[in-house]
């Protein structure tokens, strides 16, 4: 085991599809130190977001802010021989995101539970920040939800439905995965063709190749 760092508190931080939970993982193997893991898993709002961004945002970040909060108030009330810590999220973060996600009125009463719930969070001493080329995060992202996918006990038909930019692109790499797992893939492209991004267009030209049916959903 390598010598756990001077450092008491260290977070991982970057894009969604980075590896962020996965070198947190292992710094706390080889640090023999204590992880301190996102739980998406245990959101119940996070699929109803995935259907629907607007109307079900709020609800999923307060979970979230709740989940995290409570994870560092336990870090903060322990003492000072506590072992090494290793979380894959920052709590300010949480704001950030939430302000992209939430409308105004829905801000403005999240920002009054942030106020309140976040009161002196521990600090870390060292935030480690991930980066990868966009093609690499659509990769990651579309694999792990096409692995999320094959959990399921569901065996038959599977309808994606994408946009053309990026996250349209995480959908595309998700129905390759599931296609040559020998799912029956359907996908639905929303929106003008024209906003498609480089990235998510060498994942378009794929699907192409393997014939996968892809459809059109006009504005």
């Amino acid at each position: 085991m390598t010598p756990a760092p001077k450092h008491r508190f260290v977070v991982i931080e970057g894009p969604i599809g980075v590896g962020k939970t996965t070198l947190a993982r292992r710094l706390a193997d080889t640090w023999g130190a204590e992880p301190v893991l996102e739980q998406a898993d245990s959101n119940p709002f996070l699929e109803r977001f995935y259907r629907d961004p607007v109307g079900a945002a709020l609800p999923a970040q307060l979970h979230f802010l709740f989940q995290r909060t409570q994870q560092l108030a336990g870090l903060r009330q322990q003492d000072l021989f506590a072992p090494v810590r290793v979380a894959d999220y920052l709590l300010e973060k949480d704001q950030l995101f939430a302000r992209v996600t939430l409308e105004d009125a829905e801000y403005s009463l999240y920002d009054q539970v942030y106020s309140r719930l976040v009161v002196d969070p521990p600090k870390p001493d060292l935030v480690i920040y991930l980066q990868a080329p966009v093609d690499v995060l659509m990769e990651n992202a579309g694999r792990e939800v096409a692995c999320a996918v094959m959990t399921t006990p569901h065996r038959g038909a599977i309808d994606v439905i994408c946009g053309w930019g990026n996250n349209g692109g995480d959908g595309f790499v998700a129905a390759r995965y599931l296609a040559e797992a020998g799912y029956k893939v359907a996908v639905y492209c929303a929106g003008a063709a024209k906003a498609l991004s480089a990235s998510a267009k060498i994942n378009y030209s794929r699907l192409t190749a393997m014939s996968i049916a892809l459809h059109r959903i006009e504005d």
